[in-house]
């Protein structure tokens, strides 16, 4: 059974995607929003979708504006490839947990509020160098 074990990690490590990512958890902004500001930035150059992050009028601007940062932060620092090379492969927003609340109403009933969270990631890439 334990080599079994080994086996199973051995390809667990070899299948690991090695391209620089970044992950924020529970951000408080609900999925559905951001997936409409991420659309706008997929397969967009780091540079680019910063300079469109920026000038974005949605919330969910500001926390993509550091995630992407960061992964080309996180490019850098392993010499995977300059901030210039590099551009957004995947980017993706999960839910996360819900904080439920609920508003008081008439009779004594209450109204259920969803306040959502969510999970981004963002996978960076190297642009193929053209011969």
């Amino acid at each position: 059974m334990a080599s079994r074990t080994r086996d199973k990690a051995k390809a667990r490590v070899e299948s690991k995607d090695t391209r620089p990512s970044a992950t924020a958890k529970y951000i408080r902004i609900s999925p559905s929003k951001v997936r409409v500001v991420m659309d706008v930035v997929r397969g967009k150059s780091v540079v680019e979708a910063l300079a469109i992050l920026e000038n974005l009028p949605k919330a969910a601007s500001e926390p993509l504006i550091k995630l992407i940062s960061s992964a080309a932060a996180n490019a850098e620092d392993r010499n995977f490839a300059a901030r210039e090379d590099l551009f957004v492969a995947e980017i993706k927003a999960d839910a996360g947990p819900i904080l439920k609340r609920y508003q008081p109403v008439s009779k004594g009933r209450a109204h259920s509020i969803m306040k959502r969270t969510s999970h981004f990631t963002v996978v960076l890439d190297a642009k193929k160098k053209e011969a």
